[in-house]
């Protein structure tokens, strides 16, 4: 009998754990998808074909990356499960396409499109965004798993002047 208060209150912590993991995870993972991804490619250690084009001037190699997290973080940047964002995006299911929109235009992550088939990420399109009174700034980030993604970026400081670039990797089979 005297296990008994001990036992409501272990299962009342545990009835909030769970109830705070549901909520924390509203919308898709992003973060979580692309650490799978990355721990996926560090250890297939693939050859990509990258083209890196930044105000005009380009250039292209084949490498094999040491890095795949700080390749891939603008992507892993992009998590919208942060609790003050609880109802902060609108979903919208539209046959193989779900898509996260910001219903609020200080949030940087904008527009979050998955593309999925049978259950398979297909494609994944980021849009962010943000700006103040000296500074804006753009990307589009593009993945395709095991084929291609795409990062274009550009900014514009009121002093400096615009800076865009784009990075077109493709993997080799």
């Amino acid at each position: 009998m005297k296990y008994y208060p001990a036992l409501i209150l272990f299962v009342f912590l545990a009835s909030c754990g769970n109830e705070n993991k549901e909520t924390s995870k509203q919308y898709f993972d992003i973060k979580g998808y692309f650490s799978k991804e990355v721990k996926k490619l560090q250890k297939q250690n693939p050859v990509i074909s990258k083209t890196v084009l930044q105000n005009g001037q380009s250039e292209a190699r084949s490498i094999m990356l040491d890095n795949w997290e700080a390749e891939l973080e603008l992507f892993s940047a992009s998590d919208i499960n942060k609790p003050a964002w609880k109802n902060s995006y609108q979903v919208i299911n539209t046959g193989n396409i779900k898509e996260y929109i910001s219903k609020d235009k200080q949030l940087k992550t904008r527009k979050i499109s998955i593309e999925s088939y049978r259950g398979t990420i297909k494609h994944i399109t980021i849009l962010n965004a943000s700006q103040n009174m000296l500074y804006s700034s753009e990307e589009q980030l593009d993945y395709y798993p095991d084929s291609l993604y795409s990062i274009k970026k550009r900014q514009t400081v009121r002093i400096m002047g615009t800076n865009s670039y784009s990075i077109f990797a493709r993997f080799k089979n």
